[in-house]
């Protein structure tokens, strides 16, 4: 099993404990580049059920999203609201998207997003 660390384990934690989602981070996972902000788990899914909700084809699923968050313990993925995926110097969406990471598949992050033009 993969001790994900502490630290990012911690960042993920206070973004819960907070319900902010002011705290940017980057990740590299499974060879992607994510960037953006994190979000409290409950925040992030009431996004994507809203999302969803407003689409002709995938209503139906906007009630798994909109479910209350029922965890205990340390927080196992970090949410990412107007997100990107980095390619080359372009970021897709780029508008952002909506990323759920789980914590022990990031193999490399650092605090703050990347901008580029």
């Amino acid at each position: 099993m993969v001790k994900p660390d502490e630290l990012i384990v911690d960042i993920a934690a206070r973004v819960e404990a907070g319900q902010s989602s002011q705290m940017s981070l980057t990740v590299v996972t499974g060879g992607a580049v994510i960037t953006g902000r994190l979000a409290p788990e409950s925040v992030w899914r009431k996004r994507v059920a809203e999302v969803l909700k407003d689409s002709d084809r995938l209503g139906e699923f906007a009630s798994v999203f909109d479910s209350p968050v029922k965890r205990e313990g340390p927080p196992t993925h970090l949410h990412f609201h107007v997100a990107r995926i980095i390619q080359g110097t372009v970021g897709v969406p780029e508008t952002g998207g909506m990323y759920r990471v789980a914590i022990e598949d990031v193999s490399a992050w650092t605090v703050g997003d990347f901008s580029y033009s």
